[in-house]
């Protein structure tokens, strides 16, 4: 590995708060190092919803005009297609490796903002990543909207299923939620959704039926098939903290990082954003998350109380 910069502070992924965190930052005079492997959750998906003014903007050109907006600040630098793949804490001081697969350059920052997102694991259904971001979502609040009234599907082996169809319930009266063959749903939440409209299936997916990314049926085990216009999946999703070295932040029971409302983990130095902090938000929630830590990163750096 080579040389060591010194910056105020190092973000580990270039996600919206990633990217909020440093707009914001560069605009206090801080220098700001920013690493992004370049693989985000939603690299799927065609357009993005629910972000003020660039509502349907795809998620690729939202990162595009904001990384173009931060060439206007000196002290902002954004390394892209690389990691941290490794990252301890010396005193006072966070010390890095990044490179491509392994550390090929130290660096040195005074405070790291982690905003590395999730790491996303879909159900293991044939041929889904065919429809994944195109008539298959994740996010009823980012894409519900332009599916609904349709015949819609949700598949999924995660306990809080029941939970997810009777929120999307509130765009669709002709909604089916497949569990893949697993016991996510109890027969009382069965019937719960039954009396609601809602069908419950429980034999295996074997092949999703459509052309062009575009969902039209569900084949199961026993041979039938439900027809669908589109749908939702629930992944399983996760954080991929593996790069720290003899730091171990405070996580819930979901493995997210515990944070104040302040985005301060229990580790001196150490904050965190996005949601990697708080589990899956839409893009204009984690991107209002890294302004609002950039802010007290900035307060805490001189020792002032902060209202956020």
């Amino acid at each position: 590995m080579t040389g060591t910069a010194p910056y105020d502070v190092l973000i580990v992924g270039g996600g919206p708060a990633g990217l909020s965190a440093a707009l914001n930052l560069g605009r206090s005079l801080v220098r700001v190092l920013v690493v992004d492997a370049d693989r985000p959750r939603n690299a799927a998906t065609l357009s993005s919803h629910g972000f003020l003014t660039r509502d349907g903007v795809p998620p690729h050109e939202l990162r595009k005009l904001a990384r173009a907006e931060l060439e206007s600040y000196p002290t902002v630098e954004v390394r892209s297609r690389v990691r941290v793949v490794e990252l301890r804490r010396d005193g006072d001081t966070w010390t890095a490796g990044i490179g491509r697969t392994e550390a090929s350059e130290t660096v040195s920052a005074g405070v790291v903002l982690l905003a590395t997102g999730l790491r996303e694991t879909l159900p293991d259904v044939p041929n889904l990543r065919g429809f994944y971001g195109m008539s298959l979502f994740s996010c009823a609040a980012c894409d519900a909207w332009e599916l609904r009234g349709r015949r819609l599907a949700l598949i999924g082996e995660s306990a809080d299923l029941a939970v997810r169809a009777r929120l999307l319930s509130r765009w669709t009266q002709n909604l089916t939620l497949f569990t893949h063959g697993s016991r996510a749903v109890t027969a009382e939440e069965e019937a719960e959704l039954a009396a609601a409209g809602v069908a419950v299936l429980r034999h295996p997916i074997v092949e999703l039926l459509g052309a062009k990314g575009r969902l039209e049926g569900i084949r199961l085990a026993d041979g039938s098939i439900v027809e669908a216009d589109g749908g939702f999946v629930r992944p399983h999703w996760e954080n991929d903290l593996s790069f720290l070295d003899g730091v171990a932040p405070a996580v819930d029971e979901n493995g997210h990082l515990i944070t104040d409302r302040s985005g301060r983990t229990d580790v001196p130095g150490l904050y965190a954003a996005g949601d990697a902090a708080a589990g899956p938000q839409q893009l204009i929630v984690a991107a209002g998350a890294g302004a609002r830590v950039a802010a007290v990163i900035v307060h805490d750096a001189v020792g002032v109380t902060t209202a956020h």
